[in-house]
């Protein structure tokens, strides 16, 4: 069950939340480092990680959707986007998003494959949406960070934790195709100025030496639409009539 938006957002308005944008935005940075006239979609509550990225890159287009049952809030994208023209989020079902087949160049997914009662519908709505050639950003909790395990200090410990093989088999069953993989947040979720402050000088050395204990999983799957080889020629076996013999004929004459 996805979590209330009301949730969301004063997790990622309190110190703790900045730190995380900030730190899963440089890893973001870093996969994504333009997205300068593309189409970039964020699914679940992606707002503190797409502004970051749109406004280095200038995209074409923003747009934030969350899922019916999350809720959804007013965001107004930071000033210098294209795009910024008042409030780009909306509401969707997660079995329906109301875009035209092919029309996103960039998925971003936050906060809603772990909560999603639906994934499959999720996943495969968001295929329908991006364009060959497309990418999506997918990040969800680490099993095995403990991130996952402390539900009250964040919204990473909510919902169903991945391990890698179990995120890539996920996103490959449904046509994507796994390009690259990221871990962040290696310190517990540790709440208070000094907490804070050993969540944001744990990154470098977290990813350096224990990348598997990462608190979430940061992949990135591309659709790849591949030409279909012919079917080879159906070989038909043409019916060969049964010679009898005259004295069966015979017998078998009325």
């Amino acid at each position: 069950m996805h979590l209330d938006v009301v949730q969301l957002r004063d997790f990622y308005h309190g110190p703790l939340g900045r730190a995380v944008a900030r730190h899963i935005g440089r890893r973001l940075r870093l996969i994504w480092p333009d997205v300068r006239g593309l189409n970039l979609l964020g699914l679940g509550y992606a707002m503190p990680y797409l502004g970051s990225l749109a406004r280095l890159g200038d995209a074409e287009r923003v747009i934030a959707m969350m899922a019916a049952s999350q809720g959804v809030h007013r965001w107004n994208p930071p000033g210098g986007m294209r795009t910024s023209r008042g409030n780009l989020a909306s509401i969707t079902e997660e079995n329906a998003f109301p875009l035209p087949d092919g029309s996103m160049d960039r998925i971003l997914m936050v906060h809603v494959l772990e909560t999603s009662d639906r994934p499959r519908a999720l996943l495969r709505e968001a295929w329908r949406v991006l364009a060959p050639g497309g990418k999506m950003i997918a990040i969800v909790p680490n099993r095995t960070g403990l991130w996952s395990l402390m539900s009250e200090a964040s919204p990473f410990g909510h919902g169903r934790p991945y391990s890698r093989s179990q995120l890539e088999a996920s996103l490959t069953e449904h046509m994507f195709t796994p390009v690259r993989h990221a871990t962040a947040l290696f310190a517990p979720p540790l709440k208070g100025r000094m907490g804070v402050r050993i969540v944001m000088g744990s990154e470098d050395l977290g990813a350096r030496w224990w990348p598997r204990f990462g608190g979430v999983h940061i992949i990135e799957a591309e659709k790849l639409i591949y030409a279909c080889s012919p079917r080879p020629p159906v070989r038909v076996v043409k019916p060969v009539p049964i010679q009898t013999s005259p004295a069966l004929r015979r017998t078998n004459r009325p």
